[in-house]
């Protein structure tokens, strides 16, 4: 319930938790679990079928026993191999875990700015942030984690590619294979164990966390203002840009969002003063916190 604030396209939206945020990488992070599952039961097939996958010097059976030993599926129809849109669809998740993995570090290295700095990467008394400047403490994990993202991803393409093979099988995949098998799951391992030390050990800042909320003087509750406006019987359009030139001022200016609105009597005539001190105040934002929650964690 730690309040913070949202933002869209980088700027400053509404209130939201820090909470909301953690809670939307869990649900993140449980669907590619389960994708991962998916794509593991998908890949693990076993085929000796013969030459080009008829069986003809090899009894079925044989293949049938094997997968049973290997604790694997018999692949329905392969030719001299088994199809490899299985295998693009394992390297497809990888990659959209990796995804995931980067979108939590990109998350911390922009709350990490100096200019924010609502939370930081764990930095030991130790440690140096910057060989040149010492006053540094660079979110130098999340960044090497963006660049492991980066090259997890890179794989997905000759994993796609692998599924064109010439007739019943060429080996242009089997080099592929050798290099992006453990590149891709041993670099996403690494990524996956290094994430989960960022967050075991990371530092929050809720005070400045409130210090950002309140940054822009009121400006993050101007929808519900112009919202009450058009429930008061005023246009929609007219409400927007009335809240909106007040806003500009506000910025503009520096000035209190709600001193200014308090100012117009035709906004004071519709939304009476101690309505629009309620409008200026977390609750209504945070109401439904909970509900999330619940449904997220079930």
């Amino acid at each position: 319930m730690t309040p913070c604030i949202g933002r869209s396209h980088g700027i400053h939206a509404e209130p939201i938790t820090f909470g909301l945020k953690l809670a939307s990488f869990y649900a993140e992070f449980k669907r590619n679990k389960l994708r991962l599952k998916d794509a593991i039961e998908n890949v693990s097939t076993c085929s000796i079928s013969g030459a080009v996958g008829t069986f003809a010097n090899i009894d079925p059976k044989i293949e049938t026993y094997v997968a049973k030993k290997l604790k694997l599926k018999a692949e329905p129809i392969s030719t001299q191999i088994i199809p490899r849109d299985r295998h693009a669809h394992y390297f497809s998740v990888l990659a959209i875990i990796a995804g995931s993995v980067e979108r939590v570090a990109t998350e911390i290295r922009h709350l990490q700015r100096s200019e924010v700095y609502e939370l930081q990467e764990y930095f030991s008394k130790d440690q140096k942030g910057s060989s040149a400047m010492p006053h540094k403490k660079n979110p130098i994990l999340s960044e090497n984690l963006t660049g492991l993202a980066r090259m997890v991803r890179s794989y997905v393409i000759p994993a796609l590619e692998n599924i064109s093979l010439w007739h019943e099988r060429d080996i242009s995949h089997s080099s592929v294979e050798r290099n992006i098998g453990p590149d891709a799951n041993i670099t996403l391992d690494f990524a996956l164990v290094r994430l989960s030390g960022i967050l075991d050990k990371m530092i929050v800042y809720p005070k400045t966390m409130i210090k950002n909320l309140n940054l822009t003087r009121g400006l993050v509750f101007s929808q519900e203002v112009m919202l009450e406006l058009t429930k008061s019987g005023m246009a929609r359009e007219k409400a927007y840009r009335l809240v909106q030139s007040y806003a500009k001022t506000s910025f503009a200016k520096n000035t209190n969002l709600l001193t200014l609105l308090k100012s117009d009597k035709s906004i004071t005539g519709k939304i009476n003063e101690k309505k629009l001190d309620k409008i200026f105040t977390y609750d209504k934002h945070l109401k439904n916190v909970n509900y999330i929650f619940k449904r997220v964690f079930k």
